[in-house]
C-alpha cells in the first residue's frame, strides 16, 4: 500500500485554531518546530504575563520576495515560473501536477504583515489566531489565472498520477474578525 501525505492527518474544510491535527504534522520538521513555539509562547504568556506575543496562523503567503527555486516554492510562485519558464523556450503546453481540483486560501504578503502587527499590538491571549483572506481558490482556477496574466497561450496539461495534496486548505478567520 502506498501511504499519501492526506493519509497522514485528518483533513478538515475549514481549520479553526483549536484543530490540531491528531498525527504528526505534514512537514515533521518545521511542523513540529512551529508547534512547538506556539507552546512556548502560550507559556510564557500564561505564566509571565508576557504582553504584546502573539501565534499567529497566517494561511498561504505570497508577494514580492517569493521564493522561485523549483525545489522549494510554493503554489503562486511555481506555478509563475512554470508559465514564464515555457513562454522563454517557446513551450506550447505545461504540465502541472494532479487534477488541479484542491483548493487553497491565499494572502498577500503585506497584508499578512499587517495582521502580525495588528495580532501584536491588539490580540494579548494565549491562544493562536488564525489570519487568511477568507478567500479560496481551486489550483486548476489559479492555474488558469496565472496563465492569462503571464500571457501564457499554451496548453496546461494535469498529470493525474500526481497528488493533488490535501483537498481544501482553508483557514476559519472568525477569532481574528
Amino acid at each position: 500500500m502506498k501511504l499519501v501525505r492526506s493519509q497522514l492527518i485528518p483533513v478538515a474544510e475549514i481549520f479553526r485554531e483549536d484543530q490540531n491535527p491528531d498525527g504528526p504534522p505534514m512537514d515533521f520538521y518545521a511542523g513540529w518546530a512551529k508547534r512547538m513555539a506556539e507552546f512556548q509562547i502560550q507559556a510564557y504568556k500564561i505564566q509571565y504575563g508576557l504582553d504584546h506575543y502573539s501565534v499567529v496562523r497566517p494561511c498561504n503567503v505570497y508577494g514580492p520576495g517569493d521564493n522561485f527555486d523549483p525545489r522549494s516554492s510554493h503554489v503562486i510562485p511555481a506555478l509563475i515560473k512554470k508559465c514564464v519558464d515555457a513562454i522563454d523556450r517557446g513551450d506550447d503546453k505545461i504540465v502541472a501536477w494532479g487534477t488541479g481540483s484542491a483548493s487553497r486560501e491565499f494572502l498577500y504578503v503585506a497584508d499578512a504583515a499587517q495582521a502580525i502587527v495588528f495580532a501584536t499590538e491588539r490580540y494579548n491571549k494565549p491562544e493562536p489566531v488564525n489570519i487568511g483572506s477568507a478567500m479560496e481558490i481551486s489550483i486548476r482556477e489559479l492555474l488558469e489565472l496565472i496563465a492569462e496574466l503571464t500571457d501564457f497561450r499554451g496548453e496546461i496539461v494535469w498529470d493525474n498520477s500526481k497528488p493533488d495534496g490535501q483537498p481544501r486548505r482553508m483557514l476559519d478567520i472568525s477569532r481574528a474578525e
